[in-house]
């Protein structure tokens, strides 16, 4: 046993706005796919590898020498653990939840196309290991779109995936990527995203809107030209035709800098205030809003 040990990290920290209070032990690193053409947290490395789990449980015992057996949230990253053998995130899972008693949840990042990849029986037994929560970038749910950003998924994919974790009885959290269709396809994305959450039923929907980011290919079309960006007025109105169209129990919320309003509530019975709310909104000039930016994190 090392005292002295530091909890190890490699690559930059990303993890969901709701997990800034959790503890954050590293179980892979990078992301297998890393295609997305939106995304730029790791085109320019690290490259994705998994953890030994000896490693991942020094970490994890260091942290209970560091901050006692009371840690109540756990997430393990980087972009997608739910690509790490099933077998070892048990053991990862069983020993977090024997040197934390006390922890309510334990959460990584998930992509349908990996999850799928796991099936009903794995995610079930990561289920009774103690994996509670996956967050999942399902950005649309239109097929084309998907395939323009290089999402390496398809709405079928994504059903079945987001079905399978609910069966499972793990909390399902799904990203939405406001304006990702451009003004190309703002309808289609607003309908087949619908269509896709109300098949899926997850736990909780987490609006974003699209923004460019260095080093990435779409942000290379949105300055050529080819992707044409909605505007405020315009991603409130796509905002509106998802909400309208959802027929889910779940909550909702807007929680990121990205978005040009705040929304919050429980579905259906808040939709009709959701909706007031984004018919205000449109009613504002568009320069009130936030201006447009290129990202860098």
């Amino acid at each position: 046993m090392c005292p002295d040990r530091q909890i190890r990290y490699e690559g930059p920290i990303y993890r969901p706005p709701s997990e800034a209070d959790s503890l954050l032990i590293q179980a892979t690193v990078g992301c297998p796919h890393n295609k997305c053409t939106f995304c730029m947290v790791y085109k320019q490395g690290p490259s994705f590898k998994i953890r030994p789990v000896a490693e991942i449980v020094e970490d994890l015992e260091t942290a209970r020498r560091q901050y006692g057996a009371g840690v109540r949230r756990l997430f393990l990253p980087a972009g997608n653990t739910i690509a790490m053998p099933a077998a070892d995130l048990e053991k990862v899972c069983r020993r977090a939840r024997r040197l934390f008693p006390a922890l309510e949840r334990i959460t990584v990042y998930g992509s349908c196309q990996y999850i799928h990849r796991k099936g009903p029986e794995q995610l079930k037994s990561l289920r009774q290991a103690g994996l509670t929560r996956i967050h999942v970038g399902l950005e649309t749910g239109d097929g084309q779109i998907l395939k323009a950003i290089r999402k390496g998924t398809n709405p079928r994919q994504q059903i079945e995936a987001g079905r399978w974790v609910r069966q499972a009885g793990i909390e399902l959290h799904v990203y939405v990527l406001l304006g990702i269709g451009g003004r190309q396809r703002s309808r289609q994305h607003a309908r087949n995203t619908a269509r896709v959450l109300n098949a899926m039923a997850p736990d909780c929907i987490r609006l974003r809107t699209f923004v460019p980011k260095v080093n990435t290919a779409l942000l290379r079309q949105v300055l050529n030209g080819s992707f044409q960006m909605l505007g405020p007025h315009q991603v409130l109105e796509e905002t509106g035709a998802i909400v309208e169209a959802l027929k889910v129990n779940c909550r909702l919320t807007s929680d990121h800098y990205t978005n040009y309003i705040d929304l919050e509530g429980n579905l259906p019975e808040d939709i009709p205030s959701l909706l007031e709310k984004l018919s205000e909104a449109r009613k504002r000039p568009e320069e009130s809003f936030r201006p447009f930016f290129i990202g860098t994190q």
